[in-house]
């Protein structure tokens, strides 16, 4: 396909998920399914068509004065991709299969309009609803952290230290560039690529098939350093799901003590039976989701919750997921996470600790769910979770809130957004 037909193939998955109300991943795979003679190639610039207008969605419908498919295909080529109006209708030219061109004054006209003139929830690219959400958390810098939000990210990697090496796994992956990631000592990093390049799926790896590394982006892997879990604890992974921090957690504590794996839905917890025999994880004992957990009540070291939340620090990844996102749903979040923080609690020893970790950016989801805890739990208080991250992020790039709670994102330190709060109990 040419660059004209994958744009309009651009063109039609964004109409189906308008049309639909479904996510990106859906709509594209559906597509795929339907036009099997697009290759590999095809399908991941079509894909990251769609997921880079999405990213800025807001942004340039506003230069091309319409939301709709058409122009944010067109934008996302003019504006991110980096082509010129006149190379644009060139290319387009040659192919039966592109999309009808508006005149060249028009595209012209787009690329002449000033994003900076733009609303700030334009500029940002996130629903306008949000930004008390973000000027609250994230201060008065809070357009340029949203709008890292809307960049590619990398491609992370967590080295399995249960059976390799940072080095001997770098060296396997040498022709995909990979380097060592800026904190974490135990990741590597892939640059997103550019316009069509698609990442490579590491996966199918020799490396990846012997349990070598997972996929896994660098802010998660610190968060697994949060816990400061030791060789010998018994810890307990409340909201497991599918598995990726407890094998943080196994590679940290060397295989040695017990960690418990838990997550109230049965189907994201599937994976992580697999994931665990392929790492060579044996320290983790995986819990059914309607275990009693009564007996577990005040023996833990270390009870991680790694709450469900909005996935705000995602959008990255997931810029769908943005334009999805209500109020209805970040209220449902908070009082889950609510609920789970005091069930989880239950489960701490008297001086174990609670690690309170979210891929959020909401200050409601965060700093407020950690404060309305404390207020219902006097037997806690705060740990400061500020000083192993300040020390692998040099300082400046962690946002520290209230002295003791941190916040990574992409802006700082490059990493998804994540927040963690240490908790201990009395």
């Amino acid at each position: 396909m040419r660059l004209g037909g994958r744009a309009s193939a651009a063109m039609e998955v964004l109409g189906d998920m308008a049309t639909r109300h479904r996510p990106a991943s859906e709509a594209l795979r559906d597509w795929g399914l339907s036009h099997r003679f697009a290759g590999g190639g095809d399908r991941a610039a079509i894909g990251n068509l769609v997921y880079d207008s999405l990213r800025k969605r807001s942004s340039q419908a506003w230069r091309a004065g319409s939301d709709d498919a058409a122009g944010l295909v067109l934008m996302t080529l003019l504006g991110q991709w980096g082509y010129g109006a006149d190379e644009l209708a060139a290319e387009f030219a040659q192919d039966r299969h592109a999309p009808e061109l508006p005149g060249g004054e028009v595209l012209q006209g787009w690329l002449a309009r000033n994003p900076g003139d733009a609303p700030a929830h334009v500029q940002a690219d996130i629903p306008e609803w949000c930004v008390p959400q973000f000027e609250h958390a994230l201060g008065e810098d809070w357009i340029a952290e949203a709008q890292a939000l809307a960049e590619r990210p990398p491609l992370d990697l967590r080295v399995n230290t249960l059976k390799s090496t940072r080095d001997k796994v770098a060296k396997q992956l040498a022709r995909f560039d990979a380097v060592s990631t800026p904190y974490s000592p135990t990741g590597l990093r892939i640059a997103p690529g550019t316009r069509a390049a698609r990442l490579p799926n590491v996966q199918a790896e020799a490396a990846f098939q012997k349990g070598w590394f997972e996929v896994q982006d660098e802010g998660s892997q610190l968060a697994a350093f949060a816990e400061n879990v030791q060789p010998g604890e018994q810890v307990f992974d409340y909201c497991a799901g599918a598995g990726g921090k407890t094998l943080a957690l196994a590679a940290a504590m060397e295989n040695r003590g017990q960690i418990y794996a838990h997550d109230s839905d049965r189907m994201r917890l599937a994976p992580i039976h697999d994931r665990l025999k392929r790492a060579g994880a044996r320290n983790v004992q995986v819990l059914a989701p309607a275990a009693d957990l009564s007996s577990f009540e005040g023996k833990m070291d270390c009870v991680l919750v790694d709450a469900p939340c909005t996935g705000s620090g995602t959008w990255r990844r997931r810029p769908d997921a943005k334009w999805r996102l209500d109020e209805a749903t970040l209220e449902a979040r908070t009082a889950e996470q609510d609920l789970i923080l005091a069930q989880a609690g239950r489960l701490v020893r008297p001086g174990g600790r609670l690690v309170y970790v979210t891929c959020s950016l909401f200050a409601a989801e965060n700093v407020d769910r950690v404060k309305a805890f404390l207020t219902n739990n006097g037997d806690f208080a705060l740990q400061s979770a500020a000083e192993p991250f300040v020390r692998m992020c040099n300082s400046a790039q962690c946002r520290v809130a209230e002295g003791s709670m941190v916040a990574l994102t992409p802006k700082r330190t490059g990493t998804d957004g994540f927040f963690f709060a240490t908790l201990v109990r009395a």
